[in-house]
């Protein structure tokens, strides 16, 4: 695929809706990164309209990593499945099966989660997750994720982050790579490794035990989008792309390099 050079600033807007009185603002995205948390309990109350605005005009904004693949996102009220958690509104991803697809999705998903948390809303991501009513003519459901006003806590500090040491998941030296060490993941198994040489970030996923099937495989490459949104809000420029002779990693699959 086409690399593809996307400038991601580290500020976003503030959003005030004058109508209910409601103000959300938005931190850095490197504070973001390092506050956020999943949120499964929320306020049944469904936001107002002003706020499902907001989101739907962020939606509008989404950068994709590979802009070359068709997507849509869209709000919905209920959602099924495994795990599903109860919230008043979802976000259903959709896409074209295509290579990149999943990673991509991650990617965009990503940036939306970080957004809401920075506005004073709860996400979770829905690995399983489906839109109750169907629709034949529309691309696949990929993912979901829920969203809504947390009960709780909507944040938490550094220490409360459960997460492998990035000598685990990392070799060599980048400030990126504690961002992608804080990226949620399925599972929070984080399934992926980053080596850092030249300024260069090579990115593996592990490779998925075939008699767990296809469910982990997209689950990972969801996952590896996911870690890439963090880094790429962390980067002054942002390009991804597979690069040739790139070294191989016992146990996992060559996704690409960030540059």
């Amino acid at each position: 695929m086409a690399e593809r050079l996307i400038p991601l600033p580290l500020e976003a807007d503030y959003y005030v809706s004058t109508k209910r009185k409601e103000c959300f603002f938005i931190m850095s995205m490197k504070e973001i990164i390092r506050k956020r948390k999943s949120i499964r309990k929320y306020e049944s109350a469904q936001l107002n309209d002003d706020t499902l605005v907001m989101v739907r005009e962020q939606i509008s904004k989404l950068k994709p990593l590979y802009p070359d693949i068709h997507y849509s996102i869209e709000i919905v009220n209920k959602t099924k499945g495994l795990f599903n958690i109860k919230a008043p509104h979802y976000l259903v991803f959709r896409s074209e099966e295509k290579e990149g697809a999943y990673e991509n999705i991650g990617f965009i998903g990503q940036q939306l989660d970080l957004f809401l948390s920075g506005s004073g809303l709860g996400t979770c991501w829905l690995g399983v997750s489906k839109p109750v009513k169907t629709d034949d003519a529309a691309a696949p459901c990929i993912i979901c994720m829920s969203f809504g006003k947390p009960i709780g806590s909507l944040y938490r500090t550094i220490d409360e982050f459960k997460r492998k040491p990035l000598s685990e998941i990392s070799e060599g030296t980048d400030e990126r790579l504690e961002a992608a060490q804080l990226a949620p993941s399925a599972m929070n198994a984080q399934n992926w490794y980053f080596t850092a040489v030249d300024g260069k970030i090579h990115c593996y996923r592990k490779k998925s035990n075939p008699l767990l099937g296809f469910i982990y495989e997209k689950m990972h490459c969801i996952d590896m989008g996911i870690a890439l949104c963090h880094i790429a809000e962390e980067s002054d420029d942002f390009s991804f792309a597979k690069e040739k002779n790139t070294p191989a990693r016992k146990g996992y699959v060559y996704m690409g390099t960030v540059r």
